[in-house]
């Protein structure tokens, strides 16, 4: 049975790691109505989020083994 997490967590790493490289190498745009830099803090969270699937997932197949 395919186990979701997998393409969720690659999908939100990839992401992820897009608007990290946006918010690191383009900081001075940022978002109208506020002086943080929203692409990196939210790369940030979303690599996290991808990262946490993707370990959830090892984790599962290691115990059925």
């Amino acid at each position: 049975m395919l186990d979701l997490r997998v393409p969720t967590g690659y999908f939100f790493a990839i992401v992820g790691l897009i608007l990290l490289a946006m918010g690191v190498f383009a900081p001075s745009e940022r978002a109208a109505l506020t002086d943080s830099n929203v692409n990196l803090y939210c790369g940030l969270v979303m690599l996290a989020f991808g990262l946490i699937m993707l370990g959830l997932s090892r984790l599962s197949k290691h115990e059925d083994s």
